[in-house]
């Protein structure tokens, strides 16, 4: 993977989020990842989309459900980079980890 490609990947502030939320996740579905960022699910499938084009994620099918986790062949200075921002930066993205477990808890129980 280029540096640059990886970088430009993730200037998107949409696209940096949703990476961020798959670091610690095997996987999410798309209506995971919308509810969790608050957008709409054309938008994070548009930027999880990109993301995959860039070599930074994986997609499953599964049903009519679309899953994502981070690429198993991601190297691991991206893979490093992207923990050591996460860490870094956790507060930006606690609101949407919020989002995603009570979403996720609700879902449980239907």
């Amino acid at each position: 993977m280029q540096p640059s490609v990886f970088y430009k990947c993730l200037a998107d502030d949409t696209r940096l989020r949703l990476l961020l939320l798959l670091v610690d996740q095997k996987r999410l579905c798309v209506c995971d990842l919308h509810e969790a960022l608050d957008i709409s699910q054309p938008k994070a499938s548009r930027h999880l989309a990109d993301l995959r084009k860039c070599g930074l994620v994986l997609d499953e099918r599964e049903g009519r459900w679309m899953y994502y986790r981070l690429h198993p062949e991601l190297p691991e200075w991206a893979r490093h980079v992207i923990r050591l921002t996460k860490a870094a930066n956790a507060d930006c993205i606690r609101e949407c980890e919020v989002r995603l477990n009570r979403f996720r808890v609700c879902e449980d129980d239907e």
